[in-house]
């Protein structure tokens, strides 16, 4: 029989936190990668946008129109920089949630450790009696008896 590593239920448990670490962390950089994208988005229809005010403004735009397009493109450059507060908001969770992630696996592995020096200790304990038991059973049998 085996002896029990005991502290299996702690290492049981570092094993679900690691899991449940990595798989938020994994949700944390699908998210900043998914803000980022808007946030390219958002920049590329800017320059977009900015180019056609552009050649509007060189056939020849009413005072109207150029407060229209100068309006819009101030609140795309609003919304670009709330963008990327948000983005730089995600990246900080994604940082935080690398380092969650960093701090499990490092408890995993002193556990998992722990948990392989135990079971050296049992394998090398098992070794001892089984020599013991065959030198026993040699001893036994005595010279020159054969089985």
């Amino acid at each position: 029989m085996t002896a029990r590593f005991h502290l299996q239920p702690l290492l049981d448990l570092a094993q679900t936190r690691t899991d449940d670490a990595a798989r938020k962390l994994g949700e944390l950089v699908a998210a900043e990668r998914d803000l980022e994208q808007k946030l390219k988005m958002l920049e590329d229809y800017r320059h977009e946008y900015h180019e056609r005010f552009v050649q509007a403004a060189r056939d020849g735009l009413t005072p109207d129109a150029w407060r229209n397009y100068s309006a819009f493109i101030g609140k795309l450059d609003d919304a670009i920089g709330a963008q990327r507060r948000i983005v730089e908001q995600s990246r900080t969770r994604t940082t935080e949630g690398q380092q969650a992630w960093l701090a499990q696996r490092t408890k995993l592995k002193a556990f998992d450790t722990l948990s392989q020096r135990h079971q050296s200790a049992v394998n090398r304990q098992q070794a001892r009696q089984e020599q013991k038991q065959s030198d026993e059973h040699a001893a036994r049998r005595g010279p020159g008896t054969e089985e």
